[in-house]
Parts: structure tokens; C-alpha cells; sequence
């Protein structure tokens, strides 16, 4: 009779464990996806992450709900749901950022590649304005395409200035200048510039220029500064050198404003400008001309200006 009531209640007891049985059962394969996910997630991370520590998942086993008197407590099976669900949601947050990361990756590697594409294509065809930065261009190193480039040709040498001709016609024209008589009144300055006179005068206008300077430099301070600097323009002008003559004619009037030769320097200086293609700047020097020295200026200087002034066709 005892061994009656023990092993009924053996088979009541075993009875009752006889529900959970399943729930235990399915935790088994739940368990695998769950370590699965944390493999996949990890994998994930150390792309996301190269180099550095993958962030772990904010993943926590959810916390047990207030049981209410009477009301069972939740299983084995929906805690490892919950983290199921968790992971897969991480994973694909994560899985987006990777395929966003490399989809912008391809983008700027091609970009770089477009624009290596075209720097060779200008390089070869020798354009490289693209790349050179503006202002005065540097001296281009030759571009090598390849181990059997070539370079470029050497520059040829400038041709190398003719030595001084000492033929019959350099010796007449020496003998030719030497003929011309040096003037010895005592007055260095004033025989000077007649010597510089008398060789532009005979047309011999580089020495002419070379002796009128050289009276400038010493005597420009003099009464006869005016005089040297003033032929001095006239020998570059008629040498055909209009914008030195302009230098010189400016810097006499500039200078000397009341010297002997300051209104046949502005004459001259509307000719020069006239030279240089400046019509309007002789008009205007012209018209100083005549405020500045009206009154004074003698015919050969008026006579000047008035041709001046039809050939730049000043008004009035």
C-alpha cells in the first residue's frame, strides 16, 4: 500500500514537469542564433572600425517585468527572443552604414581617377596651364613619358654680337669726327657743348649723345645745362630714338623751368610724343606750352608747335 501511494505521487511529480520540457527544448536553437549574431556583429564592427575597438552593442538582457500576484514569470525562451530581436536590429543598422561608407568610397576613388585621367592627358599634349599658377611662368622642366623619353632639344646660343668694324668705312668715320674741331676758349662748359653742337650738327649723333651727356653730368647745374639737355633730345630724335628723346626733353623742362632751352624742350617733346603715336599727350604739352611761355617763345619755337599741332590735329 505504501509502494501504491509513492509511486503514484512519483507520476504526479513527473507530471507536472512535463510542460517546460518543450520551452527548454527550443532554447537550444534560439542560443545558436544568438551567438551567430554576436559573430556577424563583431565581423561588422572591426570593418566599421578598422584598427580601433568595436563598439559593443548596447544589448541587455531586458529586465524582468513585475510579476502580478498570480500571473506566471516569462521563460527562458522570450528573454533569448529579446535578444535576438535586439541583435538583428543592430545588425542591419550597422550592415547600412558599411554599404553607405564603401558606396562613397567608390565615389571619391572615382573622382581621383577622372582627374589623374585628365592631368596625364594635359601633360602629354603639353598643356599645362591647368597647373601653373598665374603670374610669370616658371622655366618648364622637360616631361619624361617613359624610360626612353626624349628631351628637348638645347636652346641654340645667341648669335654672338659683331665685333666692332675695322674696315675702310669704320676708319673714314673715326677720321671723319677726329676732323671735327674741339673748341679751347677757356670755358669748359660752354666748349663742351659746342663740340657736342658741331658733332650732332655733322650727324655724327651717337658721339654727339655720348659728349652731351657727359657736359650734362658736370654742368647741369650751370646756365648750360639747359642748352646740353635740350640737344641732347634733339641728337636721340633725329637717331630715330623718340623715347629717350621724350626723357630727355621732360627731365630739361621738369628741371629747368626758367633755363634758355625749357620752351624748345616742350616743343620738341610734342614731336616725340608724336613719334611714339601719343597725339593726345602732344595736344596736351602743347597747350601747356602755350600757357607757360606764350608771351615769350620765340618764331622757331611757335613755328614748332604749330606743326606739331596739325600733325596730332589739336583743336583749337
Amino acid at each position: 500500500m505504501r509502494y501504491a501511494v509513492f509511486a503514484t505521487s512519483a507520476l504526479a511529480l513527473a507530471a507536472s514537469f512535463l510542460p517546460s520540457l518543450p520551452a527548454l527544448a527550443q532554447s537550444g536553437p534560439v542560443e545558436v542564433r544568438v551567438d551567430r549574431l554576436e559573430k556577424e556583429m563583431r565581423a561588422v564592427q572591426r570593418k566599421v572600425f578598422p584598427g580601433g575597438t568595436p563598439l559593443e552593442p548596447e544589448i541587455t538582457r531586458p529586465a524582468a517585468p513585475s510579476v502580478a500576484p498570480g500571473s506566471p514569470s516569462s521563460s527562458p525562451v522570450a528573454d533569448l527572443t529579446a535578444r535576438v530581436g535586439a541583435l538583428e536590429s543592430q545588425l542591419a543598422s550597422m550592415t547600412g552604414q558599411v554599404e553607405e561608407n564603401s558606396y562613397k568610397l567608390k565615389q571619391l576613388e572615382a573622382a581621383f581617377n577622372k582627374y589623374k585621367a585628365d592631368t596625364d592627358g594635359r601633360l602629354s599634349s603639353g598643356d599645362t596651364s591647368a597647373t601653373r599658377p598665374s603670374g610669370p611662368a616658371p622655366a618648364a622642366d622637360p616631361i619624361e613619358s617613359g624610360p626612353a623619353a626624349t628631351k628637348p632639344a638645347p636652346a641654340k646660343p645667341a648669335p654672338a654680337k659683331p665685333a666692332p668694324a675695322t674696315g675702310p668705312a669704320s676708319e673714314a668715320r673715326k677720321a671723319a669726327v677726329a676732323a671735327i674741331e674741339k673748341p679751347e676758349t677757356g670755358d669748359a662748359g660752354m666748349d663742351g657743348y659746342s663740340y657736342g653742337y658741331r658733332l650732332w650738327d655733322g650727324k655724327f649723333y651717337p658721339e654727339a649723345q655720348a659728349q652731351l651727356k657727359a657736359v650734362v653730368d658736370k654742368y647741369g647745374a650751370t646756365s648750360i645745362g639747359s642748352r646740353a639737355q635740350n640737344l641732347l633730345g634733339r641728337a636721340y630724335l633725329d637717331d630715330g630714338k623718340p623715347a629717350l628723346a621724350s626723357v630727355a626733353f621732360y627731365e630739361n623742362y621738369q628741371k629747368r623751368p626758367r633755363g634758355d632751352r625749357a620752351p624748345d624742350s616742350l616743343a620738341y617733346l610734342g614731336e616725340a610724343l608724336i613719334q611714339l603715336k601719343k597725339p593726345a599727350d602732344a595736344c596736351k604739352v602743347y597747350e601747356e606750352l602755350e600757357q607757360v611761355y606764350g608771351a615769350t617763345m620765340t618764331a622757331s619755337v611757335r613755328g614748332v608747335m604749330d606743326k606739331g599741332k596739325t600733325k596730332a590735329k589739336c583743336s583749337g
